[in-house]
C-alpha cells in the first residue's frame, strides 16, 4: 500500500507545491488534492492550468494520490432545489474531468445527505427521495466517470445516509457499475461501527482509503485525534485490507491541524502511518 496525505490536513491557505514539499520531506508517496470552488484548483481551472499542478508535483518525486472535494456539501445531488443537484452533478463532472488529466484513479465523492448536524441550517431530506436522488445521480455519472477512466468513490461520511456497510453494498451494486465504490474513512466509522467489518464486507468495492482516529469518549467532532490516539483497532484494519487484497493508497486526513507549529502534523502522521503499514524498524 502507498501512504498518502490530504491537503486538507495542512495550514489553511497553503498553496499546492509548499504542501507537497512538506509531503515529500514527511516520507509521503502522494498527496490528495482538494477541488475548490476557486483558487489554485478550482471549478475554472483549465486543463492547461491542471497540467501543470500535475508537472510540479511530480517533478518533486510525488504521486497524486486522489482528489477530494469539500463542494458537496454546499451542493448535494439529495437536495431539494433541483438547481442544487444538478450543479452536484456539474462538480462531479469537473472533477472527473481533473482528476483524468491530473492522473488520478479514484474521486472522492458525497452522494448527499439527509441531515448533517454540523451544518447550521442543513436542509433535511426524505430518506427515501434521498436514497432515489443518489442512486439516480451515481447511475448517471457512472457513465461520465467510465469515459473519463476515472473512478468514483462514495466516502461514509456524517451525512445520516448509508449508515451500514450492507447498505453502502447494495446502492453500489445498485449502481452496477465498475467505475463506482467505496471511498472509505476508517474515523468516520468509529463513533457508530467497526471499520474492519465494513472493509470485509465492501470487500473488492473499496477503491481508496483515509486514515483518521476517533475516540469514542470525546464524542462529536472532538472525537478525532491524531492518529493512534484514538479507538481505530489499526491493527484490524491491516489485516482486513490485506484479506481484501487492497494495495492503493491510505491518505491521511487530519482535520483540523495544530494551532502552533501546524506543519508538525504532517510529520507525525507520516510516522503512525509507518509503524501502521509495518514500515518501522524498531
Amino acid at each position: 500500500m502507498k501512504k498518502g496525505i490530504n491537503i486538507w490536513s495542512f495550514r489553511e491557505g497553503t498553496e499546492i507545491e509548499e504542501c507537497a514539499r512538506l509531503a515529500k520531506a514527511a516520507g509521503f508517496d502522494g498527496i490528495e488534492l482538494s477541488l475548490n470552488e476557486s483558487g489554485e484548483l478550482g471549478l475554472q481551472t483549465t486543463v492547461k492550468e491542471a497540467i501543470k499542478i500535475k508537472n510540479s508535483i511530480q517533478e518533486m518525486g510525488l504521486e497524486i494520490a486522489g482528489l477530494a472535494t469539500g463542494l458537496y456539501w454546499s451542493y448535494a445531488m439529495t437536495s431539494e432545489s433541483a438547481a442544487n443537484r444538478t450543479k452536484a452533478i456539474d462538480v462531479c463532472k469537473k472533477q472527473l474531468e481533473l482528476a483524468a488529466t491530473l492522473g488520478v484513479d479514484t474521486i472522492l465523492v458525497i452522494p448527499g445527505a439527509v441531515g448533517v448536524d454540523f451544518i447550521e441550517g442543513c436542509e433535511i431530506v426524505d430518506y427515501e427521495k434521498a436514497y432515489d436522488r443518489a442512486l439516480k445521480a451515481i447511475s448517471e455519472l457512472a457513465q461520465d466517470a467510465k469515459m473519463a477512466g476515472v473512478s468514483i468513490g462514495i466516502e461514509n461520511v456524517w451525512n445520516k445516509f448509508l449508515l451500514s456497510p450492507l447498505e453502502l453494498r447494495s446502492f453500489i451494486d445498485a449502481v452496477g457499475s465498475n467505475y463506482v465504490g467505496s471511498y472509505l474513512d476508517v474515523g468516520n466509522i468509529v463513533h457508530s461501527g467497526y471499520p474492519e467489518q465494513w472493509i470485509r464486507i465492501l470487500g473488492h468495492r473499496v477503491k481508496k482509503v483515509h486514515f483518521k482516529d476517533y475516540r469514542r469518549a470525546a464524542g462529536g467532532l472532538h472525537g478525532f485525534v491524531d492518529l493512534l490516539a484514538g479507538d481505530v483497532d489499526y491493527p484490524a484494519v491491516m489485516e482486513a485490507l490485506q484479506e481484501i487484497g487492497y494495495s492503493n493508497y491510505v491518505t491521511g486526513e487530519m482535520i483540523p491541524p495544530y494551532t502552533h507549529y501546524s506543519e508538525q502534523i504532517i510529520f507525525n502522521t507520516s510516522a503512525a502511518m509507518d509503524a501502521i503499514l509495518g514500515r518501522t524498524s524498531y
